[in-house]
């Protein structure tokens, strides 16, 4: 699923080549790539391109939620791939994976800029967003980097909070909630695009071929959990195909199963994908998980789920 990436992740801030340094870039977790992130990644763009220098993104991983609070549910919106794609699709050059350790989590504004940003990765202009904290006990301010870049060298932009028709500012916890709601479209508001599951195919019981819709099944693993139930899908081949389909996303209460995954059937498909990476895009959700209480009942309720996602996403193909 990799092949679309053109930009070069670097991996840590220290003893980066001369070559990857002195990017114009945009600083902050970036967990979604949503609406406003993309305004911070767009003020970084303006100055890369005054300066004629290359494009890159700052952010962290894991993310800073993981060191301290590490036993909160998993909340990630993409995987690292993920977002590199996005990335490189908005032209960035770099995406700089600083690694968040006690060492990252100990030092104050100014070692950050300092260190990190100036020495470390030799920037020339960082932008950042309206409501940006950084540093021990996030104690830095978009007025804070400004005057840092000052003193440094280095040129700062804060770019404007991006608000939907409500006034209510886009963020990755807006996509969370949205998300656990069972309202994937107005997630996908946020983000400018469906929220998507991205994993390999696994092996399952298989029942779902032997009962005429075979899925490709993706576990969760560091995914916010939407509500369980049963979603229209387009799902994204490794070649690029983007087949519609259904799915359920929950614990498949009906046969037993435990562990929360995604369970696709896509229509008018009958292809080998185990082992394979594919990436689904949950457009709406149809109703929530069940447990019934035959298999007959179960298939009935399936050609009805079917039905209904083919009128959503099966047209436009």
């Amino acid at each position: 699923m990799d092949s679309r990436v053109r930009l070069k992740i670097v991996h840590g801030w220290k003893n980066v080549s001369p070559e990857e340094k002195g990017a114009a870039v945009a600083l902050g977790n970036f967990d979604g790539v949503h609406r406003g992130h993309q305004q911070v990644i767009a003020e970084a763009a303006r100055a890369a391109r005054e300066l004629k220098v290359p494009l890159g993104v700052v952010t962290f991983d894991p993310h800073p939620r993981r060191l301290f609070r590490p036993t909160e549910p998993a909340f990630r919106l993409m995987t690292i791939e993920q977002q590199a794609r996005l990335l490189s699709d908005l032209g960035v050059d770099f995406l700089y994976l600083l690694p968040f350790d006690f060492e990252m989590a100990t030092l104050d504004d100014r070692a950050f800029a300092e260190r990190v940003l100036h020495q470390g990765l030799g920037i020339r202009h960082v932008a950042v967003g309206f409501d940006i904290s950084f540093g021990k006990g996030r104690t830095g301010s978009p007025q804070a980097m400004k005057a840092y870049g000052e003193e440094l060298g280095f040129s700062v932009s804060v770019a404007e909070p991006v608000a939907n028709r409500d006034g209510e500012k886009f963020s990755s916890t807006g996509v969370r909630e949205a998300l656990r709601a069972g309202h994937p479209e107005e997630a996908a508001r946020i983000l400018g695009r469906p929220f998507a599951i991205e994993g390999v195919v696994r092996r399952g019981q298989q029942l779902g071929r032997q009962l005429g819709f075979p899925t490709a099944n993706v576990e969760i693993v560091d995914y916010v959990v939407p509500k369980l139930g049963v979603y229209a899908t387009r799902t994204r081949l490794p070649d690029g195909r983007v087949i519609p389909g259904v799915a359920n996303l929950g614990n498949n209460p009906t046969t037993g199963e435990v562990e929360t995954r995604l369970e696709t059937w896509l229509f008018d498909f009958d292809e080998d994908l185990y082992g394979q990476v594919i990436e689904t895009q949950l457009i709406a959700f149809l109703r929530p998980e069940l447990k019934f209480d035959s298999i007959e009942l179960m298939i009935d309720q399936i050609r009805c789920d079917e039905t209904q996602a083919r009128a959503i996403v099966a047209p436009t193909f």
